[in-house]
Formats: C-alpha cells, sequence, structure tokens
C-alpha cells in the first residue's frame, strides 16, 4: 500500500512585532487545521514572550504538522520594542535576518512549497525566487489603508505630498481612488506626515508596499463587505488576491465547525501577561456601563496626554477599564496626579496592565472601546459590536480610525486631539448612539467567516492554490 502523501509545507514569516505576529500566527493555525504543514518563524524576544504569556508550546503540540522556528531579528533580546524603538528594527532585520531565513527555507531535510511572509519584508521575495519557491505576501494592515501606502506615489505626484502645513490637514485627498470622498490628509498613514520626501522611513515602507506585487499573491485580514472600495482598487493591481478575515473570528468560526473531532480551543496570542481580576471586575458593573480603554502593545503615551485622558474619562462620569502596560508612559509615569481623580477612579475605574481583549469586548459590560485603531483592535471591536472612540498613534492607524467614524459610522475619531474637555465630550458621546450600525457591521463580519461567506470562500481557495504547487 503506498504511504500517504505528504502535505504541502508552507514556512510563514511575520515581522517581528504583536500585532503581526497574532494575525499571522491565526493564519498559521487555520492553515495547519486544514492538514498543512507549518514552519512558523519567531524571532527569540517574540517566542520568549509567548512561551511566558500564551502558552503556545501546549496549545500547538496539539498539530502534528506544526513546528516553530527560532531566528533572531537583528536586536538584543531586551531591547525596548515600543514606540520609536519599534522602528529601529527595519534597520536590522534584513542583514542579520535575511541570511538566516535563505538557510532555513533551502534545508533539505524539509522541502518548502510555499512562503507566506510579512509584506513589509519583501526582501524575502528574492531569496524565494532565487530557490525556486513561491511566495505569498500577507500585509497586516487593513486593505484601506495598503492602498494608501501604494498610493503615495500618485499623491506625491499629485502634489498632495508633502503636506503643506496644519491648514493643509483637512484637505480632502484624491490621489487615493476608490476613497476620494473618505480620506483627508490628517487621515492618510502617519509616515505621510514628513516634510521630506526623501524620508528614509516613507521611502522604505512605499517601496515594500509597492514590491508587494511581485509576489505570487496577496492576503489581507480583511473582510470585501467593509473594505470593498479599497479591495477593488488593489486588485487593479494584485489580481490574486485573498481577503480571509477577521482572522480572528475565522479561526474561531473553523474550530468550531468540526464537532466530530472536536479541536483544541484557540488561545490568544499575547506579548503580556492578561490580569483577569479586570473580568471578575466587570461581572459586578451593569450592563453597557464601561468604556474599554486601551492603545495596543507598542503606543507610549506622554505625561500631558495621559494625565488629559485620566482627567476626560474621570469627568464623563463612565465607569471605565484602562489598560496601562508598565512600559506605556514614555516619560516614566503620570507625575503628581490631584487626589479626586485617584479617588474617582478607585470608584469606578479598573486599571490593569493587560487585559484579555476578546473576551473583554464581549463582555455584556462593556458599552464602547476607546482605542489607538490598530487592524486587530479594531477588528475585534467590529466583531463583538461595540461602538469605537478613535485616538490613533502612528502608523496605518489614522486610516483605521476614519474607516470607523466616516466609511462605517460605528464610532467617533478623536485623532490630533488630546484635551480633557473633548475626552469628556465623546466619551459620552460614543455610548449607545451606534448601536445599529454596529450591530449591521458586525453581522457582515461574521457572515464572511461563515462557511459560504466570501472570507471562507477564499481561505478554501488558498488553500487548494498551495495544494496545487510542487515542492
Amino acid at each position: 500500500m503506498d504511504p500517504p502523501p505528504v502535505p504541502p509545507h508552507i514556512v510563514i514569516f511575520p515581522l517581528a512585532a504583536q500585532g503581526h505576529v497574532n494575525s499571522m500566527l491565526k493564519l498559521a493555525e487555520l492553515l495547519t487545521f486544514s492538514g498543512l504543514r507549518i514552519t512558523f518563524i519567531n524571532s527569540e524576544h517574540i517566542h520568549h514572550r509567548l512561551l511566558q504569556h500564551a502558552d503556545i508550546q501546549a496549545r500547538f503540540v496539539a498539530y502534528p504538522y506544526f513546528r516553530f522556528k527560532i531566528i533572531s531579528d537583528g536586536l538584543p533580546i531586551d531591547h525596548p520594542r515600543t514606540g520609536n524603538h519599534f522602528m529601529t528594527a527595519f534597520n536590522y532585520v534584513k542583514s542579520i535576518t535575511k541570511p538566516l531565513f535563505e538557510e532555513l527555507v533551502a534545508a533539505p531535510d524539509r522541502p518548502v512549497t510555499c512562503i507566506i511572509v510579512d509584506g513589509i519584508l519583501t526582501f524575502t521575495i528574492d531569496v524565494a525566487r532565487d530557490l525556486g519557491v513561491p511566495i505569498i505576501a500577507f500585509r497586516t494592515i487593513s486593505a484601506s489603508s495598503f492602498w494608501a501606502y501604494f498610493c503615495i506615489p500618485r499623491m506625491i505626484e499629485k502634489g498632495e505630498l508633502p503636506i503643506k502645513g496644519d491648514e493643509d490637514m483637512d484637505h480632502i485627498v484624491t490621489g487615493v481612488p476608490g476613497m476620494q470622498d473618505i480620506l483627508r490628509c490628517r487621515d492618510l498613514p502617519s509616515v505621510c506626515r514628513v516634510s521630506d520626501l526623501s524620508d528614509w522611513f516613507l521611502q522604505y515602507v512605499t517601496t515594500q508596499t509597492l514590491q508587494t506585487a511581485r509576489a505570487r499573491a496577496l492576503i489581507l485580514n480583511s473582510v470585501d463587505q467593509l473594505e470593498g472600495p479599497a479591495i477593488s482598487q488593489i486588485r487593479t493591481h494584485i489580481p490574486n488576491l485573498y481577503t480571509i478575515g477577521p482572522l480572528h473570528s475565522h479561526l474561531k468560526s473553523r474550530l468550531s465547525s468540526s464537532p466530530s473531532s472536536p479541536p483544541p480551543p484557540s488561545a490568544s496570542n499575547s506579548l503580556w501577561e492578561a490580569d483577569r481580576s479586570c473580568i471578575s471586575w466587570l461581572d459586578e458593573q451593569p450592563p453597557k456601563s464601561v468604556i474599554y480603554v486601551s492603545f495596543g502593545s507598542v503606543t507610549t503615551i506622554n505625561r500631558h496626554d495621559f494625565t488629559e485622558l485620566w482627567h476626560g474619562l474621570v469627568n464623563s462620569g463612565r465607569r471605565f477599564l484602562w489598560v496601562v502596560r508598565p512600559d506605556s508612559l514614555a516619560e516614566g509615569g503620570p507625575g503628581a496626579v490631584p487626589e479626586e481623580l485617584r479617588e474617582a477612579t478607585a470608584e469606578r475605574g479598573c486599571v490593569v496592565g493587560w487585559a484579555p481583549q476578546e473576551e473583554v469586548l464581549h463582555h455584556g459590560a462593556v458599552a464602547a472601546f476607546l482605542t489607538h485603531s490598530g487592524w486587530n483592535s479594531t477588528l475585534e471591536s467590529v466583531v463583538a459590536g461595540k461602538p469605537m472612540l478613535c485616538w490613533p498613534f502612528f502608523a496605518d492607524q489614522q486610516v483605521n480610525s476614519r474607516l470607523v467614524s466616516h466609511a462605517w459610522k460605528v464610532g467617533l475619531d478623536m485623532k490630533d486631539v488630546c484635551d480633557r474637555v473633548v475626552v469628556e465630550r465623546m466619551a459620552n458621546g460614543v455610548m449607545g448612539e451606534f448601536a445599529a450600525a454596529g450591530a449591521d457591521v458586525a453581522r457582515r463580519a461574521r457572515e464572511a467567516v461563515s462557511e459560504g461567506g466570501s472570507s471562507w470562500d477564499n481561505l478554501d481557495r488558498l488553500i487548494e492554490d498551495i495544494r496545487s504547487m510542487r515542492t
């Protein structure tokens, strides 16, 4: 009797950052659950944190075709990876990581069928071509943000970049086709705010985005029904496009679709230890009474903004659950804080170092989400049907917050403002006003990842395309 065929072997390589690893690890779990062999490349720093806080070793041992491979991201393991420090990783990753990646893919003992790489690391496209291995890019940002990056040369040609000054920030952008009625200059990715068009990071992001078209295909953690205009435009440049999001919801849908062989439960991919006491606190609060506040895994807040946010939340009179990471304050702490702030927080607030975010957003006591508008957080809030108060920090977050407030109309956008009066007004304004729109957007996202939905079918198509590749 002939032995069963060996499943295709996929190498998955994310940028070593929380949001990138989170979504690509969910994709990896979806693919290995479908019977494909997966090698997931982690940096030493990321893998160490996942072992500490996400128990990934025990979780993935249930998948016989899954393994982790650890390589250096070019930074010392104790190097700070928040805020501006995060950007320095791009200076190191190519020179340090490229030869390690090439050695791994070329190893003769485990032939590679296909590579799925973070689309911000396109040096891997040349490695894959030299080795004759098909490569697919995966951008972990929204389709709209990716399309805005892709259109940077067009905006420069039309004279819309560089932005001329504060007086130009509300100018409507015409150089991003399909989104002419949505984006202002202040809604473009933060890298577009540079005054010098030769800025290295602007050039890097633009080049990497355009290079994506050289890959065999592109995967996006998005939904056709939510980002249709941008997705349609991207397809004119990259026809082989798989929109398979929201990945966190898609994974749950697939895991629950096989009752005859119950899979292991999905878990968080967090690099921080969640303080579950916040769930007990939420259990004691009235329904739809709490504003959940979290600015993600890399945002750092200065003392002034921290204090203004705190005043605004307290002055709103609303209950709040606030995630304040140990490294989230750029200047070492809030300094002297009026006693009334501390008293009000003790009375109707809960502050933790990290929270189990998906669980929090689905909790009945949570009414709204004050967020940095990272794409994973945005999708998690969309699926949970919770309105958002957006305070974007950098990168793609400016575009995402505009989608929330003006494309989907499921929240408010507070970008470029951090004033206690505005925070108070918007904290009250976001409570309960977006229920109908939020329910509709959540329904569309959930339908996409249900059997027969657009994202479900696109993942099936991706898996079949991979199976048709030759090792």
